[in-house]
């Protein structure tokens, strides 16, 4: 659902025109990820989407395009990324937190043998067997509990319509329409709530921000969690 929806996501933001999503949509029978090889119709039309945006940066489309090739370019450096390794490698940092001298080699901020890769069940030492926490949320409807799922709305990883999809699919009563939530004056972005029973869950967008919305926009989230716990006076039950 979530990968299905980056192309729907990607055509709200301008990356493909009406036409290429419009050509999806009627050749490809609402699956976008793992198509039938047959449908030579279907395959064209998703070549020209990643066309438009095979160099875009997933986690945050706002952001420059980085890989091995441009990784070393002014605009993709990221000097918190080398401070942090340097830190983790140091002998201090080690003792201080125990580690036996030894079990790794060089510690990197990233362990790509565990990455999740499109279309694979597992990786170089680490399976895969939960895709989804879809049947999570809709035991939790029945529950009494609050949940807050939230997205940036650059994020093109795991898109907030994909989000919105699955959400709208647990079949709750919406109890406090879309509406904006205000920073200093500003828009920080935009919730709405649904509620069944003693279930409450509320969906939120920050704006402006990618996968890692509490990296890129910090106060903003900060601020839409905050309200979020205030929000009922009752939580204390929950």
């Amino acid at each position: 659902m979530d990968y299905n929806s980056r192309l729907k996501y990607a055509h709200r933001v301008a990356l493909i025109s009406d036409d290429i999503y419009e050509s999806a949509v009627e050749n490809c029978d609402g699956n976008y990820v793992n198509i039938d090889t047959t449908n030579a119709l279907c395959a064209h039309s998703l070549q020209r989407y990643k066309q438009c945006t095979n160099q875009i940066t997933i986690t945050n489309i706002l952001e420059p395009f980085c890989n091995e090739t441009y990784h070393k370019t002014p605009y993709c450096e990221d000097p918190s990324f080398d401070a942090i390794q340097i830190w983790a490698n140091d002998e201090t940092t080690q003792h201080a937190l125990n580690i036996s001298q030894g079990t790794i080699g060089k510690w990197e901020i990233f362990n790509t043998t565990i990455h999740y890769a499109d279309g694979k069940n597992d990786t170089f030492c680490y399976s895969y067997d939960i895709f989804s926490s879809f049947d999570y949320h809709k035991k939790l409807k029945s529950k009494k509990c609050r949940a807050l799922v939230f997205s940036g709305d650059h994020d093109m990883t795991f898109p907030y319509v994909g989000t919105e999809q699955w959400i709208t699919s647990l079949n709750i009563s919406v109890e406090e329409p879309w509406e904006p939530y205000y920073i200093d004056g500003q828009v920080g972005g935009f919730q709405m709530t649904y509620a069944e029973n003693d279930f409450s869950l509320t969906f939120a967008t920050v704006k402006g921000a990618g996968h890692s919305a509490e990296d890129d926009k910090p106060k903003e989230s900060m601020d839409m969690i905050k309200r979020w716990f205030a929000s009922r006076t009752d939580s204390s039950s929950y």
